[in-house]
């Protein structure tokens, strides 16, 4: 197995942070501790949670960190669509982080499914790279 750098999901992940911390730079002063913060704490903990899962010990513990992961895909979604309806992101630049994280969201899928399908198969440690 590869490194989580090596991960689809990871590199995806990677490139929606970054692009929500250019995104971000733009907002509002007052948002600083606010919605600014939030949707780079929740972007960070998708790169974050992919790669801390990968360092557990059982397909079990990995797939719960990827579903964490997922929880927070959501929560950037969810903060992206209230950053537009206020106005604090143009429509193209919304535009642009919604199809990264669909892009990123149909990766992780892919990881989950087959941390799925490696839990079912052998239920051992995943250090066996």
């Amino acid at each position: 197995m590869a490194t989580f750098e090596d991960l689809r999901a990871f590199q995806r992940a990677v490139d929606l942070m970054v692009d929500v911390y250019q995104a971000t730079e733009n907002f509002p002063r007052h948002e600083l501790y606010g919605l600014t913060s939030q949707l780079r704490r929740a972007a960070c903990s998708v790169v974050s949670n992919i790669a801390e899962g990968q360092g557990r010990l059982t397909y079990g513990e990995w797939r719960q960190s990827l579903s964490n992961a997922r929880g927070s895909l959501y929560e950037v979604q969810a903060q992206v669509v209230v950053a537009k309806r206020l106005s604090f992101l143009p429509a193209s630049v919304g535009d642009h982080l919604r199809s990264r994280i669909r892009s990123t969201a149909r990766a992780l899928t892919g990881l989950i499914n087959w941390v799925n399908h490696r839990r079912n198969e052998k239920p051992q440690t995943t250090d066996n790279r």
